[in-house]
C-alpha cells in the first residue's frame, strides 16, 4: 500500500515544487532564474556597488546612491554666497551724520569686501532734490570716512535724488545694472518705511542681507 502511495506523492511534491522533480523540469521562471542575469551598461555611479559573487539577483543601490551629483547646480548656489566681488550699499537715511543702522551697514560693507576682495558701490537714495538738501555735502563727507575708517578708500558713489521713484525700485535697478552680487541694508531703513521689504522681494536680482538693529 505504501509503494502504490508513493507516485501520487511524487506529483504532489512536484506540483508544489518544480525545481525538485526528477519527471520534467519546468520551464525556466524570471524571477527564480539560476542563470546570470545581462549586465547593465557601465553608466553608475561613483557610489553604486557592484553585484556581490554568489548573490542571488542584482544588488540594488539605496536611493541616495543611485542620485546623481548635482555638481553644476549646487557649485552655481554656492557660489552666490561666497565670491561677492561687488557689494552694494544703499543710503536712504535722511541724517546727515548718519544713524546708527547705517553705519553699522557701512561696517558690515567694508569687512566683507575685505574677505572677499569685492568692490563698493554706495547709492545715496533722497526724494528731494539735491539744491533741496543743504547738508548733503556733509552726509558724503560722513560715509567717506566711515568707509575709510573700515579701510576704503575707493569706491563708486551714485546719487539717484529727487527722481520720484520708490527706494526699493531704485535698488533693484542700480543691482541689476551693475550685475551686482550683494546688497547689505539695515533693518532701520525698513522699519522707517524707506524700503519696502515685500518690493525688495521682486525688484533685488542678488542676495541681500539685512542687518538687524
Amino acid at each position: 500500500m505504501a509503494f502504490a502511495h508513493y507516485p501520487t506523492s511524487i506529483r504532489l511534491q512536484a506540483s508544489k515544487h518544480p525545481k525538485t522533480s526528477i519527471l520534467k523540469p519546468p520551464p525556466p521562471s524570471p524571477s527564480f532564474s539560476s542563470l546570470p542575469l545581462p549586465l547593465k551598461p557601465r553608466n553608475l555611479s561613483l557610489f553604486s556597488r557592484p553585484r556581490i559573487p554568489g548573490h542571488k539577483g542584482n544588488y540594488t543601490s539605496p536611493p541616495s546612491a543611485q542620485a546623481e551629483p548635482q555638481g553644476p547646480q549646487v557649485s552655481s548656489a554656492a557660489d552666490a554666497f561666497t565670491n561677492f566681488k561687488h557689494l552694494l550699499l544703499p543710503i536712504t537715511d535722511g541724517n546727515p551724520y548718519l544713524s546708527e543702522g547705517t553705519r553699522q551697514a557701512i561696517a558690515t560693507v567694508a569687512a566683507l569686501a575685505k574677505k572677499y576682495g569685492s568692490d563698493i558701490t554706495v547709492v545715496v537714495i533722497d526724494d528731494q532734490q539735491k539744491e533741496s538738501l543743504p547738508e548733503h555735502e556733509t552726509q558724503l563727507s560722513t560715509i567717506r570716512w566711515h568707509l575709510s575708517e573700515g579701510g576704503f578708500q575707493e569706491y563708486k558713489l551714485l546719487e539717484r535724488l529727487g527722481e520720484g521713484n520708490k527706494p526699493t525700485a531704485i535698488i533693484g535697478e542700480v543691482a541689476d545694472d551693475l550685475n551686482l552680487d550683494l546688497v547689505v541694508i539695515s533693518m532701520e531703513a525698513i522699519h522707517s518705511k524707506h524700503i519696502d521689504a515685500n518690493l525688495l522681494a521682486e525688484f533685488i536680482p542678488c542676495p541681500v542681507i539685512l542687518l538687524p538693529l
